[in-house]
């Protein structure tokens, strides 16, 4: 055959070539249809349950005016509620739109080694980072964002792929992703929006065009969605979205989603179940669930006026973590870092003394299981984990008794064969029987300064049922 007529043929056979669906790996014979309940069935990676805590990061454009909650665009352009159009009135021309914030969105001393070391030493498992919020500012080059982005406006740099290879490279953590579906303002949602979702322009140019895009390139282990604007799952093509993701990505084997992919769908499809904010039962649930919080009691994003009262002590913050994991869920813990890029002096303590926390207590807490019983019915704020194949049962209490004596109603010992150590104690502990259920630990007599932690402590007990 003539080189001409191999040009000719070269074209359709590309074309053919690149229209094959990709092999799937030999190891997973499994496959997703797009249908709920073919992806409701794939079992949720193991690495996410073993987990427990992660870290989410609420940074966009609406750092810039850090006031109020990070959705101020909204507060005061379209509910117009008075502090916030009060607040623009006193520290901005009359002339300012929200789009003029942008470019002061510096990231000036955005450092990802720092951020990824803070975040190694809070003990967190995974990280969960907005690459864009309501306000559709997307913190990577997406060319669907034109001159709304990281590296067309503000920072100029792409920050998903900085944190990206600083948490890769430097910790052990699992790389995630937010991205919510929709925005407040774009014209083409706004217009499908009045059609009754009729229309679908938004999805098919922008929001879909993106997440394949996020995956393809920053590959998170988790994709956390949000914002589905009242609209079905089926205008976002939801369903089809993640038959490829778990199916065809990158990420297939290890990727865990969350339950926010269309009107109707939270806590009922998708991965793991986020019901609401600040979602915490206080009982077992029957399927994975995460607790996604905020440090800062009022906001998601940075707030210049927050008082040290709207931040959630270290002791309430323990207290969030141990409840949640004794009830089956993960604690997704936020921050909101400052529009320079800094971890403001209150949340990196937080997190460091989460870390410090967890250095001595992290054994009851990372890769344990639900209990048959989750808090305990004589004594107030302990909470039991469990860890099966160790024949292990972790009870975690939050208050240290004055007698000295610490009372489980819960736990049935055999003579001779339990033994209780208190954690970063080590020796092992006396304990009594209960004559009808449960023993009574005596705890070691120590100073403060001989305590192994503060803010809450473990019992290890060995042969309980």
């Amino acid at each position: 055959m003539r080189p001409r007529e191999l040009r000719g043929l070269a074209l359709p056979l590309l074309l053919l070539l690149l229209l094959q669906p990709p092999p799937s790996p030999a190891h997973s014979s499994t496959r997703f249809d797009p249908t709920w309940e073919s992806l409701d069935a794939r079992q949720l990676p193991a690495w996410f349950d073993q987990a427990k805590f992660g870290i989410f990061i609420h940074w966009g454009v609406f750092s810039v005016p850090s006031f109020g909650s990070e959705w101020f665009w909204w507060y005061w352009q379209k509910e117009k509620i008075p502090k916030y159009v009060e607040f623009m009135k006193d520290n901005y021309p009359p002339s300012f739109k929200y789009e003029d914030f942008g470019p002061l969105f510096t990231a000036k001393f955005f450092n990802a080694n720092e951020w990824a070391d803070i975040f190694q030493a809070s003990g967190a498992k995974y990280i969960v980072l907005t690459s864009k919020h309501h306000e559709g500012f997307t913190l990577w080059g997406s060319e669907y964002s034109w001159n709304w982005n990281a590296i067309d406006e503000g920072p100029k740099r792409d920050i998903v792929k900085e944190l990206e290879e600083a948490i890769r490279n430097r910790t052990d953590l699992r790389f995630g992703l937010y991205y919510s579906l929709f925005e407040w303002f774009h014209p083409l949602f706004l217009e499908d929006e009045s059609s009754s979702f009729h229309k679908r322009q938004f999805p098919v140019s922008k929001t879909l065009p993106e997440l394949y895009d996020l995956v393809n390139n920053y590959q998170p282990e988790v994709l956390w969605s949000d914002g589905d604007g009242g609209a079905p799952d089926q205008y976002w093509n939801s369903t089809g979205f993640l038959a490829w993701l778990y199916n065809e990505s990158p990420v297939r084997h290890t990727v865990v989603t969350n339950d926010r992919w269309g009107a109707g769908s939270i806590c009922k499809h998708g991965g793991f179940y986020t019901c609401s904010d600040r979602y915490n039962p206080g009982h077992l649930l029957p399927h994975k669930w995460e607790n996604c919080m905020t440090i800062d009691k009022l906001s998601w994003g940075y707030r210049r006026e927050a008082g040290i009262s709207d931040y959630l002590t270290i002791g309430e913050l323990v207290k969030q973590l141990v409840e949640t994991v004794s009830c089956g869920g993960n604690l997704l813990m936020n921050i909101g870092p400052t529009l320079d890029g800094t971890i403001s002096v209150v949340f990196e303590e937080r997190l460091r003394q989460m870390g410090s926390w967890l250095k001595v207590n992290g054994e009851a807490i990372y890769e344990t299981h639900t209990w048959r019983s989750q808090n305990d019915t004589v004594t107030p704020d302990v909470w039991y984990t469990f860890k099966p194949k160790e024949k292990l049962v972790y009870a975690i209490f939050l208050k240290w008794p004055t007698s000295g004596q610490l009372f489980l109603g819960q736990p049935k010992a055999i003579l001779g064969s339990t033994v209780v150590k208190l954690l970063g104690h080590g020796q092992p502990l006396n304990w009594i029987s209960l004559e009808q259920n449960g023993i009574m630990v005596e705890l070691p007599q120590l100073t403060i300064r001989q305590m192994p932690c503060k803010w809450g402590w473990a019992l290890a007990l060995t042969n309980v049922i």
